[in-house]
């Protein structure tokens, strides 16, 4: 009995509870950083701390669990900076290939008493068919 494997799984390893070693940095250095405003203006003004640690922490969730279009949002705010601040000058080479053309006298030399492969037609059939059609679907 076969059994399909999935493939291209992208698993990161666990390391406290259900967070990895990203999400464990972002929310640990939120809170570190609060933890810095709480000795430097937290003593003095109280609200202030409090209205930068809710943006603070806000912004680590979103960083460690927002997810956009199934990739995380460090990589989308990555990839948007790179798309933003990078190069737009997109330069096309052209292949130096030289161009031959057969004519009909050409092929037939090629050819010598073969069949030829393609059969020229005098004229083409497009027109009357496309007449044929109109006439048919009215």
């Amino acid at each position: 009995m076969q059994f399909t494997l999935p493939q291209f799984i992208e698993h990161e390893t666990k390391i406290i509870g259900s967070l990895t070693f990203k999400q464990c940095g972002f929310i640990g250095a939120a809170a570190g950083v609060c933890l810095i405003l709480y000795f430097s203006i937290g003593k003095t003004n109280f609200f202030l701390f409090v209205i930068l640690s809710i943006f603070i922490f806000g912004l680590a969730l979103a960083l460690a669990f927002l997810k956009i279009g199934g990739k995380e949002l460090p990589t989308v705010l990555k990839n948007f900076l790179q798309f933003n601040l990078g190069s737009k000058i997109y330069i096309w080479k052209k292949n130096e290939t030289p161009i031959t053309v057969f004519k009909k006298a050409e092929i037939k030399k090629e050819v010598k008493g073969k069949e030829p492969f393609l059969r020229i037609g005098e004229k083409s059939q497009l027109k009357k068919i496309r007449t044929e059609i109109e006439i048919k679907t009215k």
